[in-house]
């Protein structure tokens, strides 16, 4: 068991690192599979075995690290991409099939979760177990949210702007029934897990994507850098808050 958290709290600096951190998943999966012509499966192969050698490095600490934490997530928001784009493209699977196909996955991974845990809270997360449930529902939500956000921006008509336009009113709604209903907050802590990924998806393509497909034009190593620096500041900024919360208490 493990005796503290060693996931980072759920504030806005939290969501706001996990969809720049997304979105950047979405334009470096697209950078190895497409822009440096690797592929899809053999990117699949490298960003995976990139997530599980993060995974382990997480699993092993001891206490909440901002970088190895936000390295996982990462991990499985590139892995996450390469994957869906495996699924829905080489394998021949579309973008609604392999959407269902990994929201099964999805939910029976939370089920199993809640019937061994008997919670899906985060803050709940103590123990080995916990965790490895922890990160594999994160892979899937992650790599679900390239699916929908694929379906989004290609299948449904709306488009990269339409479809971050949409996912993001969702979004919307869920802060609301967050402050004003009585709806779960771990209900709606996953529903909104589960859509700042097809936000990224979409909002990577928007900055990816040429003008005459509708996106802006910074490409997957423009954009891909961009966010990487942001992502980089905001982890920074993280770390010291969390360096100085504990030498106030030290002192």
């Amino acid at each position: 068991m493990i005796t503290t958290s060693k996931l980072p709290q759920i504030t806005f600096s939290f969501w706001l690192m996990k969809i720049c951190a997304t979105t950047l998943g979405e334009t470096a999966g697209d950078l190895l599979s497409m822009t440096l012509n690797v592929g899809y499966g053999l990117s699949s192969a490298i960003l995976l075995s990139f997530f599980f050698v993060t995974l382990l490095i997480q699993l092993s600490s001891k206490r909440f690290h901002p970088v190895i934490y936000w390295a996982v997530i990462l991990a499985t928001s590139t892995a996450g991409t390469t994957i869906s784009d495996f699924m829905d493209r080489t394998m021949g699977l579309g973008y609604a099939t392999g959407s269902l196909i990994l929201t099964f996955l999805l939910a029976a991974t939370l089920a199993v979760w809640l019937a061994t845990e008997k919670s899906l809270s985060v803050a709940s997360v103590k123990s080995l177990r916990g965790e490895i449930f922890y990160w594999t529902a994160i892979l899937f939500s992650n790599t679900l949210g390239t699916a929908l956000g694929d379906f989004m921006a290609d299948d449904s008509g709306l488009g990269f702007a339409g479809g971050a336009i949409l996912i993001g009113t969702l979004l919307l709604v869920i802060i609301l029934a967050h402050y004003f209903t009585q709806m779960s907050k771990v209900a709606l802590f996953w529903i909104a897990f589960v859509l700042t990924r097809p936000f990224g998806a979409t909002f990577g393509d928007l900055l990816t994507k040429p003008y005459e497909k509708g996106g802006l034009n910074f490409g997957t190593i423009g954009s891909s850098v961009i966010l990487f620096v942001i992502l980089a500041v905001l982890i920074t900024i993280a770390t010291l808050k969390m360096r100085l919360r504990t030498d106030q208490k030290e002192n």
